[in-house]
């Protein structure tokens, strides 16, 4: 099927993080973009604004004009989130409409470019995103599909220059649903490979198979980076052209003389080791697991021609992705940081990190479960990650698309919880909670609904802290 065939395209579950960049793209065409979502955020917000109409209940009568007289130039893109039963899907499914997954979609925007994709449990929003900065800063012609909102650009679609044969396009390889064997790109990067979605996948195994079929999918001539710990785990028996290894402080290429510039707003500075010439690399954004993810995005970037010195210099000028590493208040008296955090392995790197950053000082860590079977699968893991903190405010499981499974809620998690103070909290009451404490260093983690109340808190601290 040809993309150009479409005059109009229909999102069913527009305001996700990766809908969002691919419905940007189409309104960026020209093309007529109309969305349903469940519920209104800051993204369909910004959506709306840019010219996109959107609504909020499922109900055939609201599906736009335009769809309902253009069944034969009309494309619907689904997520795998939207339920079996959502009237909207169901009808344009009988009325035969051409529906696509939007892992599909991408699939089809970047079979005839010249593609990066960034795959791994943790870590490639941050790298896809680096990468997509690099490319934007050499003025090479590119576009980025993230699965974040840059704050360098205050979207999930970065683009630059026009769209041609040599254009390079950065996408995120997204493990849940197997959406990345979609891709068949020139570079893959590969940051880690931990157990994950397992409610899709079974086990640890099934997921690692997917990953090793993502891997196969590098076109001829082209390469992988990859994390030297899941290295010998997903490349064995595999024939590799060109291969690359990255890590902390082993692989081909790796960092040393790593330190937080505490006077320079608590970045880090490393060298990073492996080319003929050594570089020291001064980060614009905190975080151990970022120095990894620099090295990762640095490599993708260079071994697709942009020079090192480039690169040096977008990587002190990377400002972050939302909600990744995040600061909303940033003051002598308090320091409160967001985070997307929403597996023990993510949070622990984190933890460590700002434990790093700040030592000495009281942390304190607000944690809300993301999905009822990763907190079955994970409890222990969970438990163990959050006792790094000083004080741990536990909330109810976020469920997202699942429903409850018996026997299965945060205290899990919370009985195993060792740091010195704990306390389960709910939506109702957490605000209340962080209004009791006295606070150093304050952290909100996961991937659930928990950003709303951000703005709350960031308003607390400021009247508390600064008023």
């Amino acid at each position: 099927m040809k993309l150009e065939n479409y005059h109009n395209v229909y999102f069913l579950g527009i305001g996700g993080i990766g809908m969002s960049a691919i419905a940007r793209w189409f309104l960026k065409k020209g093309l007529l973009v109309f969305g349903y979502d469940r519920t209104p955020t800051l993204l369909t917000a910004d959506l709306q604004r840019e010219g996109m109409q959107i609504h909020y209940e499922d109900a055939v009568q609201h599906i736009p004009a335009e769809v309902l007289s253009g069944k034969e130039k009309t494309l619907v893109v689904f997520t795998p989130a939207i339920p079996k039963d959502h009237q909207e899907y169901n009808y344009l499914k009988a009325q035969g409409y051409t529906i696509m997954k939007r892992s599909e979609v991408l699939g089809l925007l970047t079979k005839n470019y010249r593609t990066i994709a960034v795959a791994g449990t943790h870590g490639k929003t941050t790298t896809s995103s680096m990468i997509a900065h690099i490319l934007k800063s050499a003025r090479v012609n590119m576009v980025g599909f993230l699965g974040g909102i840059t704050t360098n650009y205050e979207s999930n679609l970065v683009m630059e220059g026009e769209v041609n044969p040599n254009t390079i396009v950065v996408v995120e390889a997204d493990e849940f649903d197997r959406s990345f064997l979609r891709l068949f790109p020139h570079t893959a990067v590969v940051t880690s490979a931990d157990a994950d979605h397992l409610d899709i996948y079974g086990n640890h195994e099934s997921m690692l198979t997917s990953f090793r079929e993502f891997i196969r999918q590098i076109n001829e001539g082209g390469e992988l980076i990859i994390h030297e710990s899941v290295d010998a785990l997903l490349t064995a028996g595999i024939q590799l052209k060109c291969k690359i290894t990255y890590g902390m402080s082993r692989g081909q290429f790796f960092a040393g003389n790593i330190a937080v510039t505490r006077g320079r707003d608590g970045f880090f500075e490393f060298d990073l080791y492996g080319f003929d010439t050594g570089y020291r690399i001064t980060l614009g954004v905190p975080g151990f697991h970022n120095v990894e993810n620099a090295i990762a995005a640095a490599l993708a970037c260079y071994r697709n021609g942009i020079s090192m010195e480039v690169i040096k210099s977008a990587l002190a000028s990377f400002k972050g992705v939302k909600r990744r590493f995040e600061f909303v208040v940033k003051s002598d008296k308090v320091v409160y940081v967001d985070d997307y955090a929403h597996h023990p392995t993510e949070i622990e790197a984190f933890l460590q990190s700002m434990r790093s950053m700040y030592p000495g000082k009281k942390l304190t860590v607000v944690f809300q479960p993301h999905l009822y079977t990763r907190t079955r699968d994970f409890a222990d893991g969970f438990a163990k990650s959050l006792s790094l903190a000083d004080d741990v405010l536990l909330m109810d499981i976020y469920p997202a698309r699942e429903l409850p499974i018996p026997g299965v809620d945060a205290d899990m998690i919370f009985k195993q919880v060792t740091a010195k103070n704990k306390e389960r909290c709910g939506k109702n009451n957490l605000l209340e909670k962080i209004k009791s404490r006295q606070l150093q260093v304050l952290a909100t983690v996961g991937a659930g609904d928990i950003d709303t109340f951000v703005q709350p808190i960031k308003e607390i601290l400021k009247e508390r802290y600064e008023g």
